[in-house]
């Protein structure tokens, strides 16, 4: 981190999750005046960062440490050529949009420029993320590590083996906080229908699903022994479970073709 603070950190677009990882980054104890963002929208919150030090909609250094590129991929074709001159030299590029390969990256930089492509997800926001990340044969390994500093700010990371599997990634992870998400509302829906009044349903859904997954996330076992621990033949939990587990309608065939109607809509943005 040191590196960075000296040379400087560029984010081009700080929306919610460029704006949790400059959150995350800053707690860390990143100064302001080492930060440079690029952003035609900037938030109240960045603007009161700018009179802190940071450098908002500014100049930006000649030779940063890093440049995050946090951009939606739709607007990535106006706003990523304005950094062309930082390519194919030292500063690293790490890429948080979706569907965007390292190929297109090498196209408009440079060849030779270092690209590390990752995939969080909205938990960074509370610093419960978890990204996975791939780097380009320029990326050496001082670079990937620093990446991997930059982002455990916001949560837990993981290397890729291949390109291939960022994909899956992020219909899985990147994706899936959203499938949770419907979890809670369909289960507090339901609970609803069995007699609860809608404010005790939603407390109750949320709390469950957001201490169960704390529970797998910390216990020695894995979650198919976590399920058959509170499983009581014939109770009610077995009940739930056997609809829950059908092979047709329930979740395995649901959640496996939704995993995949993501994925397929990943590949094709990033063609």
């Amino acid at each position: 981190m040191n590196d960075v603070s000296a040379r400087g950190l560029v984010l081009l677009g700080c929306g919610k999750m460029g704006s949790a990882m400059l959150e995350g980054w800053l707690k860390s104890g990143l100064p302001e005046a080492s930060v440079w963002v690029k952003d035609p929208y900037p938030s109240d919150w960045l603007t009161g960062l700018a009179q802190r030090g940071l450098h908002l909609n500014s100049d930006l250094p000649d030779d940063p440490a890093i440049v995050l590129v946090a951009v939606k991929p739709q607007m990535m074709d106006e706003a990523l050529p304005v950094l062309t001159p930082l390519g194919n030299g030292r500063t690293l590029f790490l890429s948080v949009a979706a569907g965007t390969p390292i190929s297109y990256y090498e196209r408009v930089l440079g060849k030779e420029t270092p690209i590390i492509r990752a995939m969080p997800n909205t938990p960074a926001a509370v610093s419960r993320g978890i990204t996975a990340l791939i780097g380009n044969q320029f990326a050496d390994e001082a670079q990937v590590q620093l990446a991997e500093a930059l982002l455990s700010a916001v949560g837990q990371t993981v290397r890729l083996d291949d390109e291939g599997q960022m994909d899956a990634v992020t219909a899985v992870s990147g994706s899936g906080p959203a499938y949770v998400f419907h979890l809670i509302e369909t289960l507090a829906a339901a609970g609803q229908a069995e007699g609860l009044s809608p404010e005790l349903a939603m407390k109750l859904a949320k709390a469950t699903v957001g201490g169960a997954g704390h529970l797998a996330e910390q216990a020695a076992g894995d979650p198919t022994q976590l399920r058959v621990n509170v499983t009581s033949p014939n109770g009610t939990t077995a009940a739930a479970l056997e609809v829950l587990m059908d092979p047709e309608t329930g979740f395995p065939r649901l959640l496996k073709r939704a995993v995949k109607a993501a994925a397929d809509r990943s590949r094709e943005l990033g063609k």
